[in-house]
């Protein structure tokens, strides 16, 4: 486990040093002066721009400016945002913890109904049942996320009336900020009104999510039919058949157990897509989450913001895809040995 951790650790760096680097030349593929693109300052004076200059060694090899933002990087420092021109790490963190709220409630959504779709139509292999699941999946999947997330508004919130349409709650609720994820802050809070204000906070919450996890929850949808079928084919399954285990038995003893560590190890992938399809449905449904708040950026050409962004959202994601393969890794020993990764 010494090793797999070590050379999972040595992934994470090598990826974030790539990212960085690549964060590092939009800087020079942006229009305009290459240190404000870096800084974001784009109302600095003489004075300020030698002192930028300075600050992100712009006189000095290529080499000693990548050295001179990293620096920046690694000490939380992203620059201003050349849209509002305030601190773009405080702006993160307000962001990003919305996003990630949002994402996990997907994805929870996604497992839940994705994971034991894909059971039964496995169980009823080649069967009416199987076929239909699969239809509704390949449905699913089509869909296109802007359509439905219109189309939900439409239905549930404007013609049923049942959820909210925008927001992370109402604004009759005043709940101080501590973690920045809503439902947390909310038990934190002293407000006689508490759950009052969870029950709104979850209101919200559902429309979104629910249009994030629809495509990731088909993805689950068939990674656990093919996880199933391939269990159930295996030696293992035939033994305890031939021990007079019933069906029953077999399946919710043996087959979804070493089925579900099958699909542990996708969960990552599927966290990056989940994430991405997050970005619009937060424009959508005007969700105060990071990935919003980057579209208004490339509406605006905040350069800054947009290189940060994109650098944050990609360290999340990877750092939630190496927690995965510590998970998967833990469950199935066998994977430690895997020089590659998953």
């Amino acid at each position: 486990m010494l090793t797999f951790t070590l050379r999972r650790i040595s992934l994470f760096i090598f990826t974030m040093l790539v990212l960085t680097l690549l964060s590092f030349s939009l800087s020079f593929l942006f229009p305009g002066d290459t240190v404000i693109n870096h800084s974001g300052q784009i109302n600095a004076t003489a004075s300020e721009l030698v002192q930028l200059n300075k600050a992100y060694q712009m006189d000095k090899s290529i080499v000693d400016q990548y050295g001179a933002y990293l620096t920046h990087i690694l000490n939380g420092d992203f620059g201003q945002s050349m849209a509002s021109q305030s601190p773009i790490n405080n702006e993160i963190i307000e962001l990003l913890p919305a996003t990630i709220e949002l994402s996990l409630v997907a994805l929870l959504i996604a497992m839940v109904v994705g994971i034991p779709l894909g059971f039964i139509a496995a169980i009823n292999h080649n069967k009416a049942s199987d076929n239909v699941i699969l239809s509704l999946a390949m449905l699913g999947y089509s869909i296109p996320v802007f359509w439905l997330g219109l189309l939900a508004i439409l239905v549930f919130s404007i013609g049923l009336g049942w959820l909210p349409s925008a927001g992370q709650i109402s604004l009759l609720f005043e709940i101080e900020f501590v973690s920045g994820i809503q439902f947390i802050d909310i038990l934190l809070s002293d407000s006689p009104y508490k759950w009052q204000a969870f029950s709104n906070a979850s209101a919200h919450i559902i429309l979104p999510a629910c249009v994030i996890a629809l495509a990731p929850a088909t993805i689950f949808i068939r990674l656990s039919r093919a996880a199933m079928i391939e269990v159930l084919a295996a030696s293992y399954i035939r033994a305890a058949r031939a021990k007079g285990l019933s069906f029953q038995q077999i399946i919710f003893r043996h087959a979804i157990r070493n089925a579900l560590i099958k699909i542990i190890r996708h969960v990552g992938l599927q966290f990056a897509n989940l994430v991405t399809i997050a970005m619009v449905t937060e424009v959508i449904f005007s969700w105060p989450g990071i990935g919003r708040w980057l579209i208004e950026s490339i509406y605006q050409r905040d350069y800054t913001a947009i290189q940060s962004g994109l650098l944050v959202l990609s360290c999340f994601i990877f750092i939630i895809h190496i927690l995965t393969d510590f998970i998967y890794a833990a469950l199935n020993p066998l994977a430690r040995g895997n020089q590659h990764g998953s």
